[in-house]
């Protein structure tokens, strides 16, 4: 039912994204929005930061004693009504869902109605429903709009950012035959109010309803979605049964610690203060009820996080799924989503992805980032992204997985490195005649070895002494001062670290 994911092949897709004038022309129109949003939103709350403080510390409980939340999660679950399901593998969650389909459908073929998932995204879940002959509708209006595209979602949180509004239209148009042709679509507005009028119906169609989870609750066997729109609401209480698909690590205590993550998401995604809804869901229809799933069921996917748990990993199992990383992030900015060839894009992709996926398919991704470290520093779980992608980076070296230049590349700089007179003057002799190269024009539009660059950007020549002549020359002037010669100058750079030029 699932076949194996392809290998990430972010080095060739880069430069495909950078060149694709409606990808580029889609991120600039998305611009600093989310980032600005943010700003806002972290301002006007001064305990936010103590927030992610507090956020941080029960999320590392939980981890520490996930066997024991979930369990109870399990039990409290189950005494509302619910049935919980253990999938170890894809194939298992996959599995688990078509047998609910098939016991519950009411015609020859399941009508599907899904909400905004992630998990339901890793474990390829449409592919396998409609392999089976299963009819899946996305409900989300990024979903839907990237469904009818036949393309995955390329945010965490906005899966169609990277398409612009005149591809909307034009999709609609040749997705909707049966509505005006002469209608017109002035604003984004108008789109919204499309979608809605075709979607509508498809709610009292569905035999079966899907939603992740932003959270689940041991405390009282709860559901948590956080959405901007009413089709995870909608999605789940029409439909005859109500499937969660979510990820163990998704456990939270108590209602007291999801109301401390909640603080945290919406201004960490939007900006916002909260979603337009927030919805907790348990069990399947009550006899007092109005109306609600006659079947409520939680598939609970490992996946291999379990064997992340208490490795230099673990912390990702943190992530709340806000987007943050990439929001901030430069070179997701400058390629979208698709150019990683994953599921799960972004710095936060380039961590969870090896650790699914393995490294030999996903090793790739922890390399696509400059390591300016925006994403740990807006990460609402204090996530040490940067420190992460360079574990991979390691274990991706150690293995022979890095490309030949790379290797190469670096045993001919440790070999400098080892020498620090030789590296101190080799680099100073390198910058001067870069400069002088340069001349008065101050950058290259081609260098040896940097077509990488060049490419797309100019690259600047150095300018002045390097950074390690200009820290001897301060530190000799600080000795004088205080005075007498401090010496240290001449042992500068011995461990090889970089020139910083």
């Amino acid at each position: 039912m699932s076949a194996q994911p392809p290998v990430a092949d972010f080095k060739n897709n880069a430069p495909e994204a950078l060149a694709n004038n409606m990808v580029q022309t889609a991120m600039r129109r998305a611009g600093g929005g989310f980032v600005t949003k943010r700003a806002v939103a972290r301002d006007a709350l001064p305990e936010f930061d103590a927030l992610r403080d507090a956020a941080r510390d029960l999320k590392n409980h939980t981890l520490a004693n996930l066997d024991i939340y979930l369990e109870r999660y399990e039990q409290a679950a189950i005494a509302a009504g619910a049935q919980v399901h253990w999938a170890e593998t894809v194939e298992d969650a996959q599995k688990i869902v078509l047998e609910i389909c098939e016991r519950v459908k009411r015609g020859p073929k399941a009508v599907v109605n899904k909400g905004k998932s992630m998990i339901s995204e890793e474990i390829d879940l449409n592919h396998a429903l409609e392999a089976a002959g299963h009819r899946v509708i996305e409900t989300d209006l990024g979903e839907y709009i990237i469904q009818l595209r036949g393309e995955r979602p390329s945010h965490i949180i906005a899966p169609a950012v990277h398409v612009t509004r005149e591809q909307v239209e034009s999709d609609f148009r040749a997705s909707h035959p049966q509505l005006d042709p002469s209608r017109r679509f002035p604003d984004a507005a108008s789109l919204v109010r499309e979608a809605r009028s075709v979607l509508r119906g498809k709610y009292f169609e569905a035999d079966v309803g899907i939603t992740g989870a932003n959270m689940l609750i041991a405390e009282t066997g709860q559901s948590v979605i956080v959405t901007n729109e009413g089709n995870g609401d909608l999605t789940q209480s029409l439909a005859r049964a109500h499937v969660v698909v979510a990820s163990l690590e998704k456990i939270v205590p108590t209602l007291d610690d999801a109301s401390t993550v909640l603080r945290l998401l919406a201004r960490s995604a939007t900006g916002q203060k909260s979603s337009v809804y927030t919805t907790f869901s348990s069990g399947p229809r009550r006899a007092q009820d109005p109306d609600g799933p006659e079947e409520y069921h939680v598939v609970l996917l490992d996946n291999g996080r379990s064997n992340m748990l208490g490795s230099e990993f673990e912390d990702m199992l943190r992530c709340i799924r806000c987007g943050a990383c990439m929001n901030h992030c430069p070179v997701y900015q400058s390629v979208g989503g698709h150019a990683y060839g994953a599921v799960y894009v972004g710095p936060m992709g380039a961590v969870l992805t090896p650790s699914l996926r393995g490294v030999e398919r996903g090793g790739q991704l922890p390399n696509a980032s400059t390591f300016c470290g925006r994403c740990e520093a807006v990460c609402p779980m204090r996530i040490p992204l940067p420190k992460m992608m360079r574990h991979w980076r390691e274990r991706e070296f150690e293995r022979g997985l890095t490309p030949g230049a790379a290797r190469y590349g670096l045993k001919f700089w440790a070999f400098f490195a080892r020498r620090p007179w030789l590296y101190r003057a080799c680099a100073s002799l390198g910058m001067r005649l870069l400069a002088w190269r340069a001349g008065s024009r101050g950058r290259f539009a081609w260098l040896p070895l940097g077509s990488g660059w060049t490419k797309h950007r100019d690259f600047p020549a150095p300018q002045g002494a390097t950074f390690q002549s200009q820290w001897a020359a301060a530190k000799k002037k600080q000795g004088r001062a205080a005075g007498g010669g401090s010496g240290e100058g001449a042992d500068l750079g011995g461990d090889g670290g970089g020139s910083g030029d």
